[in-house]
């Protein structure tokens, strides 16, 4: 079945280093290009821009925004998302938890959100609805020791700078015409990492904190008002972090639905998995090749599920490891973004079924415009199928627009990539 028109695919530019708007713009030159001839020759191609802070501020300055949009013209390429996730480095540090910092009980996420919507504003094309994935508000652990009333104060100050972002939102389509959402994305050990609990963000405190604020602040009837929050903000899907909760994708759409919210993105991401078998022998197996992968640059939390169905969470898989041989533990879920084309990783396995069950649900309704992949962990394939950064990327989109339209036998598959390209891109 072919995609509805409006559906838009890209991949996250987060994998290419670069924090001032220089290198970024370099990478961009240096990849998207070349991308867009193969992939999609005859349409434009959509691009998941990765802004740092320091690049967002970088691009404002002197003409170098409208530099941007000219050669984005030239190029046949457009923006149409932003990762506003991560606010400082990304690469060739340690990043942990500090991905989580600002978080969004500063001043300086909403002033980064706010710069980072002006930014999309000027790029957006027109008829076309922007989104910029968001944090899931802070990090828990920050918070283990801390008592009612604190964690209570941490989202009601999230929800006051949400709500100042969704007015700034609200003044520029007004002043552009251009809507654009943030869009929060759940994450292992995030104050939002479950359908659950971004439920709850919305019943409990935006909408009606935010309802009797736009009605005060800007004369909105109460279902105006109401609708202008759920525009506003968004859910980021991250499959491979919905996966790490042990939800089912139709299960989430279907309550998210219920309840108005809707979907500004989907990132289309795996996570690594793996069953612990009762040999001891086989669990050291399974200790060793992940022992190989716990590196000291991002988060990789893992998710038990135990024979009875419970659920166990460990900060990072260092952590995790001291308790592999835990006895009734019986699968292990684990925080890498890897490759989408593959389930197999040198004895362990992924979560691809949940990205096909997504792709399959985007078949039969429209859960939302914005497709982006989103797989930064090459170094987990076996060096036999690895290939250089562009075909790696290329590979991936390929994969997702197989599966979410697979090839008729009787069709060559290089028109046919052609035809499901120019649905992905319009």
């Amino acid at each position: 079945m072919e995609l509805a028109k409006g559906y838009h695919l890209t991949y996250c530019t987060n994998i290419h280093p670069g924090e001032t708007w220089e290198e970024v713009f370099i990478s961009l030159k240096e990849y998207l290009p070349s991308l867009k001839k193969k992939l999609s020759s005859d349409q434009p191609f959509g691009i998941g821009l990765r802004l740092s802070n320091q690049a967002s501020e970088d691009i404002l300055k002197k003409d170098q925004l409208q530099e941007f949009k000219v050669w984005l013209q030239q190029e046949g390429l457009y923006v149409f998302t932003i990762n506003g996730f991560p606010y400082g480095g990304f690469h060739h540090q340690e990043v942990k938890d500090n991905v989580h910092k600002p978080d969004w009980t500063t001043d300086l996420r909403v002033a980064y959100t706010c710069r980072l919507a002006t930014i999309l504003a000027e790029l957006l094309p027109e008829g076309m609805e922007g989104g910029i994935s968001t944090s899931p508000l802070s990090y828990k652990p920050w918070f283990f020791d801390a008592d009612d009333f604190k964690v209570t104060s941490v989202y009601t100050s999230c929800t006051n700078n949400l709500l100042q972002v969704v007015e700034y939102l609200l003044e520029l389509k007004d002043k552009t015409g251009k809507t654009i959402h943030i869009d929060i994305e759940p994450e292992p050990d995030g104050f939002l990492e479950n359908s659950k609990e971004v439920i709850a963000l919305y019943t409990d405190r935006l909408l009606p904190k935010g309802i009797k604020r736009l009605q005060q602040n800007r004369g909105l009837l109460e279902a105006e008002a109401r609708e202008a929050i759920l525009e506003h903000v968004q859910l980021c899907y991250d499959v491979c972090h919905f996966a790490l909760a042990y939800e089912k994708p139709s299960e989430v759409f279907a309550k998210l639905q219920e309840a108005g919210i809707k979907t500004g993105k989907i990132q289309l991401s795996a996570a690594l998995k793996t069953s612990l078998p009762e040999d001891a022998e086989t669990r050291g197996d399974i200790a060793s090749a992940l022992t190989a992968l716990a590196e000291s640059t991002y988060l990789h939390q893992v998710v038990e599920r135990s024979s009875d169905g419970e659920l166990t969470s460990y900060p990072d898989l260092t952590f995790a490891l001291q308790h592999i041989r835990k006895p009734n533990a019986v699968e292990w879920r684990t925080h890498f973004h890897v490759p989408l084309f593959t389930r197999a990783y040198n004895g362990l396995q992924s979560t691809q079924d949940d990205v096909r069950e997504v792709l399959k649900l985007l078949q039969q309704q429209p859960l939302t415009q914005h497709l982006e992949v989103e797989t930064y962990t090459w170094e987990v394939l076996p060096e036999e199928i690895k290939k250089d950064l562009p075909e790696s990327i290329k590979r991936e989109l390929e994969w997702v627009l197989k599966s979410i339209k697979p090839a008729h036998n009787a069709e060559d598959s290089s028109s046919e990539r052609s035809r499901a390209h120019k649905v992905a891109n319009r």
